[in-house]
């Protein structure tokens, strides 16, 4: 797959290194620095519950501009924006993030600012989430995220979803993009920022690469699967996977235990989204990816289908999920993306002040 290589990401030399791009971005020190700017969009926002179909819950935070602060998905109140008229964005973080990580929260807030709607979106058995469902969250609940945005179409009728995603979130969006029209979504544009391209060879960066990463995931992985088993209990017992301290053996175990695959390799190629996935995209796609992604192999950018509806922006630097440039504003990323949902397609938007 033919790349765009963007040199306008130029970060100073302090914020080089890619561990350095891929960890800062998250850290309390950057979202303590964006407290203030990021307000406006987390006071407007209201919590909802989109039913997915199956009985599958999801949570999502919407943020309207309806004059009485309430939620345009909750019907055409006084004052509310007209759905039909309104831009809907749809938003959804990474594995083990949320609809308030820092990454997912920048972006909303520059979206918000561009007059759309913004519904920041829970996967399941993530934020507060793991009481919603009984099954255990896995990469391969397509399913119930193309139901959740059929929920938010359904609602705004008429008005074509802009759907971003960062890392595990940017993969589940490109897979839903590329079921659009079987799925019956009107989709108008998305962005992916570092996402998930061949999930073994992330499996491998994550087990074989800088131990940082590793035991990042591991921690929060083992938070989720306590809180999963506390909210369920008598249905989980997840002692055993837990004394593994490995992704590679506790995913094994997880796909074994709790999902219909026969393997550990078929789980992760039942979402890579390298080979034929996207052969048949139709829906415009913007994919963000720095060549220094540390998690995210850029040797597997090559193994995507070609597509006219498929474009790669890539810079040197960034690392995964980074292109910092400054702590206290938007990443370049969040800024790239910002503007190619608002349709300025071709450059990053310009820095807020």
């Amino acid at each position: 797959m033919p790349l765009e290589l963007d040199e306008s990401f130029r970060p100073p030399a302090w914020l080089g290194n890619r561990h350095v791009q891929s960890i800062l971005p998250s850290l309390a020190v950057r979202r303590s620095r964006l407290a203030r700017r990021l307000r406006p969009v987390r006071e407007a926002s209201r919590a909802l519950l989109l039913d997915c179909g199956d009985g599958v819950r999801l949570q999502a935070f919407h943020a309207s501009h309806a004059s009485n602060g309430g939620s345009a998905l909750a019907g055409a109140a006084a004052g509310a924006p007209d759905p039909a008229r309104s831009r809907v964005a749809v938003l959804l973080h990474g594995w083990e993030g949320s609809a308030d990580s820092v990454y997912v929260l920048s972006l909303a807030q520059l979206l918000y600012e561009r007059g759309f709607e913004v519904l920041r979106l829970n996967l399941r058995d993530h934020g507060d989430t793991h009481h919603l469902n009984r099954g255990l969250f896995h990469s391969c609940r397509l399913p119930e995220v193309i139901g959740a945005l059929r929920c938010v179409q359904a609602r705004f009728a008429g008005a074509p979803l802009h759907l971003a995603g960062f890392s595990l979130g940017g993969n589940f969006m490109l897979r839903v993009a590329a079921q659009a029209e079987e799925a019956g979504l009107d989709i108008a544009r998305v962005v992916a920022v570092s996402p998930v391209l061949d999930p073994e060879a992330t499996l491998d960066a994550l087990e074989y690469g800088f131990r940082a990463y590793h035991g990042y995931f591991i921690r929060k992985w083992t938070r989720s699967l306590r809180l999963k088993q506390s909210a369920w209990p008598g249905e989980y017992d997840f002692s055993e996977l837990l004394r593994m301290a490995s992704l590679r053996r506790m995913t094994g175990e997880l796909v074994r235990r709790f999902t219909e695959f026969a393997s550990l390799k078929d789980y992760l190629r039942g979402y890579a989204i390298v080979g034929p996935r996207l052969a048949h995209l139709r829906v415009p796609a913007t994919l963000i990816v720095a060549l220094d992604d540390p998690i995210i192999p850029a040797r597997d950018l090559e193994r995507l289908a070609p597509s006219a509806a498929l474009r790669v922006v890539a810079t040197r630097r960034g690392g995964h999920c980074g292109f910092l440039d400054r702590l206290s504003t938007w990443t370049w990323a969040e800024r790239r993306a910002a503007a190619e949902l608002d349709g300025a397609g071709s450059g990053a938007a310009p820095m807020p002040g």
